[in-house]
C-alpha cells in the first residue's frame, strides 16, 4: 500500500463533507505532476486529507482510494470551474479518482505544528515552495504523523 497527502479547500470539500458522503469523486486537479500522482494511486491506498486555503490549514483526517484514476469529467463541463477548452472526450489529459472516508481527526494537525517535527523535514508539504495538491508520503512519514494524534 502507498500513502499520499491530498489537499482540498474545506469550502469545496472538507473531511466532514467526505464523512457525510462516505465516498465521492476527487476531481479538478490541474497540475501535471499532481495528476501523475493521482494516476499512480491504487485501490486501498490511504491519504491524509489536508484542509488548505483556510483559517486553520492542516491534516484533518484520512481517506482511502476506492477507484483508480479515470478521465476527469469536469474538464469537459463548460460550467465547471475546472473546464479545459483543450480537453475532449477522446483526449482528456486530466484524471479523477474515487475516494472514501476513513477517519476524521478530533483536531486538525496544523501546518505550523507539522513543520516543527524533525521526522517530517523531507515531507514535501513542509518544504518551501511546495504547492502541489497531491503528493506521496513515505511509510515513515505516515507513521510519524499518525503518532502526533
Amino acid at each position: 500500500m502507498a500513502y499520499w497527502l491530498m489537499k482540498s479547500e474545506p469550502d469545496e470539500l472538507s473531511i466532514n463533507d467526505l464523512e457525510k458522503l462516505g465516498e465521492t469523486r476527487w476531481d479538478g486537479v490541474r497540475n501535471y505532476q499532481a495528476r501523475n500522482f493521482l494516476r499512480a494511486m491504487a485501490v486501498g491506498d490511504e491519504f491524509f486529507f489536508y484542509h488548505s486555503s483556510c483559517p486553520e490549514p492542516g491534516i484533518a483526517g484520512i481517506g482511502k482510494i476506492t477507484q483508480p484514476a479515470y478521465p476527469d469529467p469536469t474538464a469537459l463541463e463548460p460550467d465547471s470551474h475546472y473546464f479545459d477548452t483543450k480537453a475532449s472526450a477522446e483526449k482528456n489529459p486530466w484524471s479523477a479518482i474515487t475516494v472514501a472516508h476513513v477517519k476524521t481527526f478530533p483536531k486538525v494537525l496544523g501546518l505550523s505544528h507539522l513543520k516543527q517535527q524533525a521526522t517530517l523535514v523531507e515531507l514535501p508539504l513542509v518544504q518551501k515552495g511546495s504547492r502541489l495538491s497531491v503528493m506521496p508520503v513515505t511509510s515513515e512519514q505516515w507513521a510519524a504523523i499518525r503518532q502526533l494524534l
